[in-house]
């Protein structure tokens, strides 16, 4: 039996992991969803035989080369709260769709590599949640390895990431000496291989954790504690909220050590669904009724039945399954008779979901990224971004007999956002834009694994690509209308400019006052 509206919001929490590749993500995530009762034996990345096969990665080239290209949706419960976890890609070549699903959680988690601290992709996906004003839990992983000292580490996130920072617990030795951790809040600790609920001690000195470590390493032990007991800053939870402050937790999720602590932290203090801005107003996460913003499209998620989800945010009211709503952009009616939560690409029904929860919607092309659903009021959410690509290619097909598939093809994963595609005016051949290489990596393998569709890359003459904009709109048909052999029309029907240098663009800009060109593009329904 659902709880009242308002009391239902307070109890969810929905936060994405960010992180450099290899730094422990994944099998973080695998952890996370082990506590949360969801699954049986978590598989981490790079681990042998049927132990690879981790649950959070399933596309055949994420099981193949140990990382997520792909964000992942999970919902479990765990200590009275519902969570969604939005695993986001780690490579830097799908920015683009981890952007997209930093706009749907109110808090994230930042592993960091103990033994290599803050590395670049963590950095610039930290700066995005700034920007954001996403609240940060820090988790410092794989203690149990050859680690850096803890308070070289503590430093270099207050100062790389001008970032007040809080630890709330305190490795008991590194490395292969790693014991455990010392609660600096309420004191006890926890052992590796031990009781999760930890042991109450009197302090740092207590001969419990006395046992644990060599002379040195306790005398080490102790004076760091002294340090960060009388140099370090206390936890301010509206600090924390606002993104100024991070709590930091060490642990080792391989080990399934610290995790319940992430856990706890969610729930103690990562904020509930928070107030979505749209462009007519802001719409608060307790209001009645319902309205979500559609961030993701995943087609294929289940071979064999060749599905199409879009992944929803609820932002307000109360999802019910068989409820009619209005897709906003076309003011078309959509009946929600299927809507599911994800376990990775296991996934059961829907009965009924609240803000913050994320629901996939099975649909065949109807709704894309960016569209928002209400239950009438033409409502619009602000701010799901499209980045101008970096890497521009025309697509050689080697069968011309499947010349409209391949469209067909094309158009469906470029609504799904895993490329961007570009139709040119003088009726050349498509253009498909991506961030990184390896999303062309990832389209050949899924138009010849999903569409049956093999097909090749030739580079084309273009190197930069831009929105245009104009407040005149007869002006900008007369610029696109001379110089046609340099746009193309995106999958909105959006002009766009092509060019072959920044330089070939700033000199065709200079002769046309009054067009505008941008390298973002909100989405929106």
């Amino acid at each position: 039996m659902a709880l009242p509206i308002p009391d239902e919001v307070a109890r969810r929490r929905t936060f994405a992991i960010i992180s450099h590749p290899d730094a422990g993500k994944t099998t973080l995530t695998e952890k996370l969803l082990l506590f949360g009762g969801a699954i049986q034996l978590a598989g981490h990345v790079r681990a042998k035989g049927d132990r690879r096969r981790t649950r959070s990665d399933w596309m055949s080239i994420e099981r193949a080369r140990g990382i997520s290209v792909v964000t992942s949706v999970m919902t479990f419960e765990y200590g009275g709260c519902v969570f969604n976890l939005l695993d986001t890609p780690g490579h830097e070549d799908f920015s683009e769709d981890t952007y997209r699903t930093l706009t749907a959680v109110d808090a994230a988690i930042m592993v960091i590599d103990g033994a290599k601290g803050i590395e670049d992709r963590t950095r610039k996906l930290f700066e995005i949640c700034r920007m954001r004003d996403i609240p940060i839990i820090t988790f410092v992983n794989k203690l149990d390895r050859e680690t850096r000292e803890p308070l070289d580490l503590i430093d270099e996130i207050e100062k790389g990431l001008a970032l007040t920072v809080v630890p709330m617990v305190w490795p008991i030795g590194l490395g292969k000496n790693f014991a455990g951790t010392y609660d600096l809040v309420e004191p006890r600790i926890r052992k590796l291989e031990s009781n999760p609920e930890g042991e109450v001690v009197s302090g740092a000195a207590d001969p419990a954790i006395k046992s644990l470590l060599s002379e040195s390493g306790f005398k080490t032990f102790h004076d760091e504690i002294e340090l960060v007991e009388m140099a370090g800053h206390a936890f301010d939870q509206q600090a924390f909220l606002e993104g100024h402050l991070s709590p930091v937790y060490f642990g080792s999720a391989i080990k399934n050590f610290g995790v319940r602590d992430l856990l706890e932290a969610l729930i103690k203090y990562a904020p509930p669904p928070r107030d979505q801005k749209a462009r007519q107003r802001v719409v608060k996460a307790t209001e009645n009724k319902l309205t979500g913003v559609v961030f993701k499209i995943q087609a294929n998620m289940d071979p064999n039945h060749r599905d199409r989800i879009a992944f929803m945010r609820v932002c307000s009211g109360k999802l019910t399954r068989g409820m009619k709503t209005t897709i906003v952009r076309t003011g078309k009616q959509l009946a929600l008779n299927a809507p599911q939560f994800f376990f990775a690409q296991d996934r059961s029904l829907a009965e009924e979901a609240f803000a913050g929860d994320v629901v996939g919607i099975p649909n065949h092309g109807v709704l894309r990224i960016g569209d928002t659903l209400s239950e009438g009021e033409g409502i619009v959410f602000t701010g799901v971004p499209s980045f101008a690509p970096e890497i521009l290619r025309r697509v050689k097909l080697a069968d011309p007999m499947k010349a409209k598939k391949l469209k067909s093809a094309l158009e469906e994963l470029a609504e799904e956002g895993v490329v961007q595609l570009f139709t040119p005016l003088d009726g050349s051949g498509a253009i498909v834009g991506v961030v990184g290489a390896l999303q062309l990596d990832v389209l050949i393998s899924r138009l010849d694994a999903e569409y049956g569709v093999p097909v090749e890359f030739e580079t084309t003459r273009f190197e930069v690509l831009r929105w245009l904009s104009c407040e005149d709109d007869k002006k900008l048909d007369q610029f696109v209308d001379s110089n046609k052999s340099s746009i193309a029309r995106d999958l909105d029907g959006a002009p766009v400019m092509l060019a072959t240098s920044l330089f070939n663009l700033n000199y065709t800009l200079e002769r046309a006052p009054g067009i505008k060109v941008a390298t973002i593009k909100e989405i929106h329904g």
